[in-house]
């Protein structure tokens, strides 16, 4: 699978002007319309999965190219723009609170969409799922803060959620696609591209993780209070890594395997559930980084199974940005485009397809 899903950005404070994001919400609003008029609804998951179509997109409305802030309010601008009874497409969850209502939302539109309730639940599922896998699955120390859950009216999906990292002042974006993921606990995202890798990721999504998946839940379906002497004793995650040879390294930070008597009780009940797969596994209730994490361990130091620890991670501007790099928002340029785009799809439904060709053409021109 092409690996290409995540984007590291530096965090941006401030927020984006009222001025623009007027404009944001018409140009973007414009911009799905006409891909998903000529190419599909398909299609505009496609685009808004791959990270970098996403981050020019972005730019083509008119935010910094490198900001963190472009994820949130890209999709929040188009939550807003885009019209469920025009193009079959909604937007749910976003930012902060929004993303807690992610789920609420899919019900909602899935009714309107008259999609049938073991779908909706399907999709719930999936929502759920993604964000759980890319916070305790991967663990990258970001901590995820933003999840926008896009759904058309077929019942097709995509992801984008954003994680933040405080001490590296760095944001990292996933980026999901239904159709190209064929199992959710393994290599499912559909793309991970990023200029800044960590020394020391917990991969469990990875193909080299596989063993320590399948051991995590044999250990589970094991009764927990077999193995409590090893959640209870501390261990250097580090003292795991590198073991083709025999020269010691005594690392500069050690992580432990603390499970205190809340967790331990998630494991009582995961045993009592007996998971049959990984992914049953992670989606219990209480089942979390911690768990996920300390599992992975104990399947090196007994059955010496180790999972992956490798990090699984062209802009241009049409309109300059919002901080006036590399110029200013041109403002009346701006809303020329919002009008020729609006204009041509309008045009292009009545069968007048001159202005949208126009734009084709001009596009085709600049290529060279």
């Amino acid at each position: 699978m092409k690996r290409t899903g995540t984007a590291d950005l530096p965090l941006h404070h401030g927020r984006c002007p009222a001025w623009l994001f007027r404009r944001m919400k018409k140009l973007s609003g414009e911009i799905a319309r006409v891909i998903v008029y000529e190419y599909g609804q398909d299609e505009f998951l496609r685009r808004i999965a791959d990270p970098f179509w996403f981050q020019a997109f972005g730019c083509v409305l008119g935010y910094d190219w490198h900001s963190s802030g472009l994820s949130t309010t890209v999709t929040g601008a188009l939550k807003e723009s885009a019209k469920p009874e025009e193009i079959g497409i909604t937007i749910c969850g976003g930012k902060g609170r929004a993303s807690r209502k992610t789920l609420e939302e899919i019900a909602e539109f899935g009714d309107r969409f008259s999609l049938s309730t073991r779908k909706i639940d399907r999709l719930r599922y999936a929502s759920r799922m993604t964000a759980k896998i890319d916070s305790a699955c991967i663990q990258d120390s970001y901590t995820l803060y933003h999840h926008s859950f896009l759904l058309t009216e077929k019942g097709k999906w995509a992801v984008i959620q954003q994680g933040m990292n405080p001490a590296n002042r760095y944001a990292r974006r996933y980026h999901w696609l239904s159709e190209s993921v064929k199992t959710l606990i393994e290599e499912p995202h559909n793309a991970i591209c990023c200029n800044r890798k960590e020394e020391s990721v917990l991969n469990m999504t990875s193909a080299d993780s596989r063993e320590a998946r399948e051991i995590s839940v044999d250990i589970v379906r094991e009764n927990p209070l077999k193995l409590q002497n090893c959640f209870c004793r501390q261990t250097l995650l580090q003292d795991f890594l590198g073991r083709k040879t025999r020269y010691m390294h005594m690392p500069k930070t050690h992580y432990i395997i603390d499970m205190n008597k809340r967790d331990m009780e998630t494991l009582k009940r995961a045993y009592e559930i007996q998971p049959e797969s990984y992914e049953e596994l992670l989606a219990i209730h209480g089942i979390g980084a911690k768990s996920i994490r300390a599992l992975a361990l104990i399947s090196e130091l007994i059955y010496g199974k180790p999972p992956d620890w490798k990090d699984p991670v062209k802009f241009s501007f049409s309109h300059g940005g919002k901080d006036s790099v590399p110029y200013p928002v041109d403002r009346e340029t701006y809303d020329k485009s919002i009008e020729i785009l609006k204009t041509g799809i309008e045009g292009a439904k009545i069968g007048e397809r001159e202005r949208l060709n126009a734009v084709k053409r001009l596009q085709d021109y600049l290529r060279y």
